[in-house]
């Protein structure tokens, strides 16, 4: 009997409130991380109190405007340009520390969908400040060779954004190819090896280019197994909206069909003190990433350009 049923949220079955999708602490077996998806109508506006968590503002779609009044009472403005997809390339973010009164607002006349990527925020006295990062300092790494080549836009990674605990990034791969791989885990504190890490992935899907503009039904596909000692079954079909939480255990492929590019977008944070994304392959795949060396990067990315 598989896991899916637990740790799968389909589009539409993790809705709260004004949020599509909204992954947090509820869950059973959930502590460090959260998800929360919304649109915003033109001139919509979005509050919230950020809490114990820190929080990036991640556009999906359209851009916004972001205002934050943290935990001194000092205001902090900036206007996210964002982007036309999540297949259009990379997006400037803001970071909201925890302790924080977080409003959006959208000033344009289309919708635009916003992820809120949080972290439980407790490692640091005093919390990190806000940040809008430019869609110029989002490094842009292609990972992989082959068929196993993908997209990683690096806006939350430790060395790239100061944070408490969140880690964050966003994953594009070209139809056709595998991407989390080798399968690899983060479960364990192994100093110097190994980081305790809960996993959130929010996926969309869209049509590869050259594909048909209406019918189709883009798809893609998420594994995760456990090892004896802490078992875990995953396989599960995805579509836009679709969440896979990883509590444990081996994680990958994420896998994007022919004819269809896929996008997930990974949140990260555990109880370590250290904030560090270390990783170890399920040995008995992790021979794959020798191969790499005799294999060109796919020559499609990356998908929408570096801006």
């Amino acid at each position: 009997m598989n896991d899916n049923e637990r740790w799968v949220r389909p589009f539409g079955t993790a809705a709260a409130g004004e949020f599509e999708v909204s992954i947090d602490d509820g869950v059973a077996g959930w502590t460090h991380t959260s998800l929360r998806v919304a649109t915003l109508e033109p001139g919509g506006a979005l509050t919230s109190e950020t809490g114990g968590e820190e929080i990036l503002v991640v556009p999906l779609r359209g851009g916004m405007d972001v205002e934050a009044v943290d935990q001194a009472g000092e205001r902090h403005e900036a206007r996210l340009t964002g982007r036309d997809g999540v297949f259009a390339g990379p997006t400037d973010v803001a970071y909201v520390p925890r302790g924080a009164r977080l409003t959006l607002r959208n000033p344009g006349a289309d919708r635009v969908r916003v992820a809120l990527c949080g972290a439980r925020a407790a490692k640091r006295e005093t919390p990190p400040p806000f940040r809008h990062m430019a869609v110029s300092d989002v490094p842009v790494e292609l990972r992989g060779a082959g068929t196993a080549s993908r997209e990683v836009r690096n806006f939350g990674v430790p060395q790239v954004l100061d944070a408490d605990s969140i880690i964050a990034c966003e994953v594009v791969t070209p139809a056709g190819n595998w991407s989390s791989y080798p399968p690899h885990k983060h479960d364990e504190e192994r100093e110097g090896v190994e980081t305790e890490l809960e996993e959130i992935y929010y996926f969309e899907v869209g049509t590869a280019a050259g594909g048909p503009a209406q019918g189709a039904d883009p798809v893609g596909y998420q594994r995760v197994y456990g090892t004896d000692a802490r078992p875990i079954d995953v396989l599960a079909e995805v579509r836009s909206g679709d969440v896979v939480l990883v509590p444990h255990g081996w994680h990958g492929p994420a896998m994007a069909p022919p004819g269809y590019d896929l996008y997930y977008l990974n949140v990260m944070a555990g109880p370590g003190a250290t904030r560090a994304w270390l990783i170890c392959d399920d040995p008995a795949h992790g021979w794959v990433r020798d191969s790499w060396a005799q294999q060109d990067v796919d020559p499609r990315l990356p998908i929408g350009g570096l801006r």
